[in-house]
């Protein structure tokens, strides 16, 4: 669908060539497994602590933040998101690019397309910032840290499935539209999560039942592995693409 995004192999020499299928499970399972790892790492070894609350009853399941607060938790959690990241920026750009070719005559899509690649920079940066500033190191930055990454991962999902939407309707490919389809039941799935983490976060806070933080943390995890499985779209969007290293042609070496 987007052969020839992300290389050109009659200009370039390739040095490494990548399916982009292979890519893109790559980069999803490097924080997928990173999450793992350190949930399980807190719940063997540092349980008392990672399900620990202000409100101090009974909590069987540490939130995210916990989890990836010690050691070496901490060292799993920032090795496999500083590792996927630039991969991450590398995905927004590629989309950018996508939408600029689709919606060349569309002002509106043009438009959402920018606000899309702004929205995805920052929700990247925001996971990057509340991955290395950890909630035991500053708790305020590591707050407003998720909440620009949560609010910046709903606005890039919002907008994304809109620009697939107009594609479904204007396009008849089989992978596109499977593709919103996927996009729209997983942004559906996250928002009603996102809500009842929320509910359950500010429950826990004003009448401190036992197991209510608990509820939060099971949410708290499905935002994220959702969040994941949007992006895993990518899959079917550049099926038929490739990531190239390659060496300049000699006609552009300086």
């Amino acid at each position: 669908m987007l052969q020839g995004l992300l290389s050109n192999l009659d200009r370039d020499r390739p040095l490494i060539r990548v399916q982009f299928t292979s890519f893109a499970v790559a980069t999803v399972l490097l924080p997928l497994s990173g999450l793992l790892a350190c949930l399980v790492t807190s719940l063997i070894y540092h349980y008392e602590e990672s399900t620990y609350t202000h409100c101090q009853v009974s909590n069987y399941l540490p939130s995210i933040s916990s989890a990836i607060s010690r050691e070496p938790e901490i060292y799993i959690w920032r090795s496999c998101v500083g590792l996927h990241s630039a991969p991450r920026y590398l995905v927004t750009v590629a989309y950018f690019n996508f939408y600029r070719g689709r919606f060349a005559t569309r002002l509106p899509e043009l438009l959402l397309s920018g606000l899309a690649l702004v929205s995805s920079l920052v929700e990247n940066t925001g996971l990057l910032l509340l991955t290395y500033v950890a909630s035991t190191e500053s708790y305020k930055i590591h707050k407003y840290s998720f909440v620009m990454f949560i609010g910046c991962s709903l606005l890039h999902m919002l907008i994304t499935c809109r620009l697939w939407y107009v594609i479904k309707r204007h396009y008849v490919n089989p992978e596109e539209k499977t593709s919103f389809l996927w996009k729209a039941r997983i942004f559906l799935f996250n928002i009603s999560c996102c809500a009842a983490a929320a509910y359950f976060f500010r429950r826990h806070n004003k009448y401190c039942e036992t197991g209510v933080y608990t509820l939060f943390a099971a949410f708290e995890y499905l935002v994220v592995f959702s969040n994941m499985a949007f992006h895993m779209t990518a899959f079917w969007d550049f099926g038929s693409a490739q990531v190239m290293v390659a060496t300049l042609p000699e006609d552009k070496r300086y």
